[in-house]
């Protein structure tokens, strides 16, 4: 029986026996092997399913809560979306509102969609959209004058639910379809085509209002039609109120999964690839580095295709490693025999290339990375090494390739495994980073001593306010540091922005560089003052440069800036994640001592007595504010 096939089965005997509850964290790794017909009928059973009682029998499970509204019936949109966010482990805590209920819903703040407090608020905006106002004689102007309108309500709505909503939530919005039934409904081609541009405007306003920050997204449905799906039932719009068809309605919940993931923090960090029959077209063991690619054939040119995709993604930030079974001095010949194809040696972070188990050399990329393996995304054309992968990695992505290259690129982007609600600076130059880190570690393993390598960094960092420009990158590492998060707490741009507006609070960004390069932001403190002193609600550091000392002098600026203040204390907690155990006696290693210990929170104070000192081979510039007067540096433990 096919992987498949045994998934479909075994997911349709728990369900014969009433145990999905009982075996739900099995149900992401059986979704994951269903097609699209069985992911519905899955859908439709595991939204019977009371969210409650699959949070008490797995208390850990991540949830998300999303209110659905629109413009019409939306009913088939919950089982989708349940299957799709199960997909990828997340359980969905769904609110529907009423058929064509969306303005009440939007701008009622005593409405049941605010009283569900949501994360994600989809307001499903059909192909007659606009239309429901439309009325013959029409020409194109008066359809402009109707998507104009429909606008600004939309923009009106979206000030509504920010006002509304709980701080981060996010409205979720739509392209709209533009249906022939509508546009041959002009007789004169040049108007037809005027209809067609103007529409097309309309889009594109649309999907200009997204704005992280802002707590606002824009689904593009246009590559859901572009690719065949039908957008209207017409039976089923006529006598139900239910315009978008289930496929439609399928593929929204397909993309509003990943934008809930995307939300989350938990888009994946890097690539793997193997090389035979997935980046190069032969055998490297049979045909030698410099016959692998077959140039002069038109299957090659699907490989190449395929690589051009697999570089557009490293230059937003994705890591791209190599997992292959081969000798390693083959595989370095054979990457650099072909000088026009677009990746090389370079453009890998990490290469295993020998004749071990696929699964040890991705957790052994993944180490070497230092990041989990749940971070990770393997590709590879064979489907012994993909089980072998998925049943010894768990958590990390595995993308079905099959021997038709031409169809590699579809199927690495179909779960948008790499989204993030907007790419930054960071992002961009994170190779580029750790190929820095590579030479930090070459530089450690030659020194004598783990302090005179230090000390050989020149480490700078610098700690102030965030800039405007800095809260995507702060959001990121909120959403996405697990090691070193001293609460687990997950903030938005929205959220953050919303932060930084209040005047007792105090958002920091952490900013390192060294002999090796600028790390940019590498970390965020989040603090608030009152008459009790400074509270460190939260300190978030990034993993790639964790061991350099840079935390620590953080907190020890932030204790001497306290001080300085005439603060009386300074307040922290630690809440237990997943991953950050070890952060556990951070502030108890810098004299906080502990208060309270409840339900597995940890609640810390300093008096502000002894205070410890800036590590000697960190040159720390911290600021509380704006105010540059009030800025204190450090080249030496004492100086602060």
């Amino acid at each position: 029986m096919s992987a498949r096939g045994g998934a479909q089965q075994e997911f349709r005997a728990l369900h014969s026996a009433g145990r999905l509850v009982d075996a739900y964290a099995r149900i992401p790794e059986l979704l994951a092997r269903l097609d699209d017909g069985e992911l519905d009928l899955a859908g439709r059973l595991l939204a019977r399913l009371d969210p409650s009682d699959v949070l008490a029998a797995h208390p850990g499970t991540p949830s998300v809560r999303i209110a659905v509204t629109g413009r019409s019936t939306t009913a088939g949109l919950v089982p989708a979306l349940t299957a799709q966010l199960a997909r990828h482990g997340l359980l969905l805590i769904p609110y529907a509102g009423g058929s064509g209920g969306y303005v009440q819903d939007l701008a009622d703040p005593a409405s049941g969609l605010y009283a569900h407090e949501p994360d994600l608020t989809l307001c499903v905006l059909d192909p007659f959209t606009v239309w429901d106002r439309v009325r013959p004689p029409w020409q194109p102007y008066d359809t402009a004058l109707e998507a104009e309108r429909q606008r600004l309500l939309l923009a009106e709505l979206g000030g509504a639910h920010a006002a509304h909503a709980p701080a981060g939530a996010t409205l979720v919005l739509n392209t709209v379809p533009l249906l022939r039934r509508f546009t041959h409904q002009l007789t004169g081609l040049a108007q037809r085509a005027e209809l067609g541009a103007i529409w097309r405007e309309f889009n594109a306003d649309l999907l200009r209002m997204t704005d992280p920050a802002a707590g606002v997204a824009v689904l593009d449905l246009e590559p859901l039609t572009a690719a065949g799906v039908r957008a209207d039932d017409p039976r089923l719009g006529a006598y139900a109120d239910a315009h978008c068809t289930a496929e439609l309605l399928a593929g929204y919940a397909r993309e509003a999964a990943h934008l809930a993931r995307a939300q989350r923090g938990d888009a994946k960090k890097c690539l793997v690839l193997d090389l035979d029959g997935t980046l190069w077209d032969g055998i490297l063991a049979e045909d030698g580095p410099e016959k692998v690619r077959a140039a002069d054939s038109l299957r090659a040119g699907a490989f190449a295709g395929f690589r051009r995709t697999v570089e557009q993604l490293a230059s937003q930030g994705v890591l791209l490693a190599v997992c292959s079974k081969n000798d390693p001095v083959p595989v370095a010949r054979a990457l650099a025999a072909h000088p026009d194809w677009p990746l090389s040696t370079d453009d890998f972070v990490s290469i295993v290339a020998d004749w071990g188990s696929k699964a040890e050399g991705v957790r052994r990329i993944a180490s070497d990375l230092g990041i989990s393996p749940s971070a990770v995304v393997f590709a590879d054309d064979s489907h012994f090494e993909r089980e072998v992968v998925r049943a010894g990695v768990p958590g990390a992505a595995v993308v079905p390739l099959d021997g038709e290259p031409a169809h590699h690129t579809e199927r690495l982007l179909a779960d948008a495994w790499f989204d993030v609600p907007s790419v930054t600076e960071e992002d961009r130059g994170r190779a580029a980073r750790y190929r820095e880190r590579e030479q930090r570690e070459r530089r450690r393993a030659a020194s004598k001593d783990y302090e005179s390598f230090l000390r050989n960094l020149d480490i700078e960092v610098d700690a102030g306010p965030a800039a405007s420009h800095e809260t995507a990158r702060i959001a990121q590492l909120s959403l996405r540091t697990n090691r070193f998060n001293l609460t687990g707490e997950r903030l938005t741009g929205a959220q953050i922005q919303h932060i930084a507006q209040d005047p007792d609070a105090l958002v920091l960004a952490v900013r390192a560089i060294d002999r090796f390069g600028d790390d940019g932001v590498v970390g965020a403190v989040f603090a608030r003052t009152d008459g009790a002193g400074l509270h460190l609600e939260n300190m978030v550091v990034s993993c790639r440069v964790l061991g350099r000392g840079i935390e620590n002098a953080v907190l020890a600026g932030l204790l001497h800036a306290a001080r300085e203040a005439h603060l009386p204390a300074v307040h922290a907690a630690w809440r237990p994640t997943v991953a950050n155990e070890a952060q556990r006696a951070f502030c108890p290693a810098h004299g906080f001592r502990t208060t309270h210990e409840s339900s597995g929170e940890v609640r810390y104070l300093h008096a502000l007595e002894e205070l410890p000192p800036v590590p000697s081979h960190v040159r720390l510039r911290l600021r509380l504010t704006h105010d540059r007067a009030q800025e204190v540096e450090s080249c030496t433990p004492s100086s602060i």
